[in-house]
């Protein structure tokens, strides 16, 4: 299913030496680049709107990552490697284009992939902007802000936390309010700050429904753990990508050099990403939601922002520097809730200010 695009944006199909997948492009081709990275369950459509808001002189591109929108369906994310594929396509995609150095942005999962790129291509990037972004130790099963493991086997993240009915009403591109667990419910009640509604919903939807889906892709595979919630992350897709499992040395991004200005924004109303998102299954167990729940001191929610900010602290005592912007009655997209204070914040970090 192609998405429809914005005036003053082309979308371009694009083969690099690692994937084949849909580019949206905007502005120069002899521009500044700028790349931007969507998250989870969405396609690179999600951007549109701060794509054209830039000022005049930049190359802009958002792609549609490996295991969303129209990304060769047969390429699969290895979770194994964490977001290494995702970081391998994005500098691929580059290389492509003949981009020394690009300013990159990503929201949720592409901001865990942000930090991958910070670990492992630091040389390749003007500047870094965490919109939302996931913690560096990925999506559940951490205690503190260390990202100390709740579990040897990091029971509680990875596929099998997926809701099998977000899953089935994606796979169906219902479109209804019916069910709390439809995509349209989530856009409007976990994604943005009721009673907010995103004027490009239908085109928003239509990305959710090209989310790629099977046990190789989203929700992935899992493994059936002995410890609370009972499963474990399997190999495959996105979900066990950001398991933090498969994280590895994330104190790699105080060494990598150089050191890139970060910008960190995020709405003060974020459900997804938070001290106790709404997603974490700390957060759910406590609630009294998922049965069986063992406690704060073996399997409290996540730290999320505890943990960012930690990090970003050290990576700033390390010689690098971090700037935290907090977009006030905006959930887990302000670029879309709040385009104007988003793009004003943005684009003086793209600027140097």
């Amino acid at each position: 299913m192609s998405v429809p695009v914005l005036a003053g944006v082309t979308a371009k199909t694009i083969t690099t030496r690692r994937l084949t997948t849909r580019v949206l492009c905007s502005g120069p081709d002899d521009g500044i680049p700028v790349l931007f990275l969507h998250g989870n369950a969405s396609s690179a459509t999600w951007w549109e709107e701060n794509m054209v808001a830039l000022p005049p002189g930049y190359r802009v591109m958002a792609t549609d990552q490996r295991g969303f929108g129209e990304a060769d369906f047969d390429k699969k994310v290895d979770a194994t490697r964490g977001t290494g594929d995702w970081a391998d396509d994005a500098v691929a995609l580059l290389d492509h284009l003949g981009i020394a150095k690009a300013h990159v942005v990503g929201n949720s999962l592409g901001g865990v992939v942000v930090w991958r790129l910070l670990m492992d291509y630091p040389g390749r990037l003007l500047t870094a902007t965490l919109v939302d972004a996931g913690s560096p130790f990925g999506f559940g099963g951490t205690k503190d802000v260390d990202g100390t493991p709740c579990y040897d086997d990091f029971a509680g993240s990875g596929g099998g936390l997926s809701n099998p009915e977000l899953i089935k009403r994606l796979a169906g591109q219902d479109r209804s309010l019916e069910s709390p667990y439809s995509p349209r419910t989530a856009i409007r009640t976990l994604l943005v700050k009721p009673p907010f509604i995103p004027a490009r919903e239908e085109d928003l939807l239509s990305s959710m429904f090209t989310i790629h889906l099977g046990p190789q892709d989203n929700p992935g595979d899992f493994v059936r753990s002995p410890n609370w919630p009972y499963v474990a992350p399997g190999v495959w897709g996105a979900a066990n990508a950001l398991s933090p499992k498969y994280a590895g040395d994330v104190a790699r991004l105080l060494r990598a050099e150089p050191k890139i200005r970060v910008l960190w924004v995020r709405g003060s109303n974020d459900l997804a990403v938070g001290d106790r998102a709404v997603s974490c299954p700390g957060t759910l167990g406590a609630m009294g939601l998922i049965p069986n729940w063992p406690g704060l001191e073996v399997y409290p929610p996540q730290p999320m922002l505890g943990q960012i900010r930690a990090m970003l602290e050290k990576y700033t005592a390390a010689g690098g520097a971090y700037k935290e912007v907090v977009i006030q009655d905006a959930g887990h997209v302000p670029f879309i809730e709040k385009p104007a204070e988003f793009n004003a914040v943005l684009h003086a970090h793209l600027a140097g200010g």
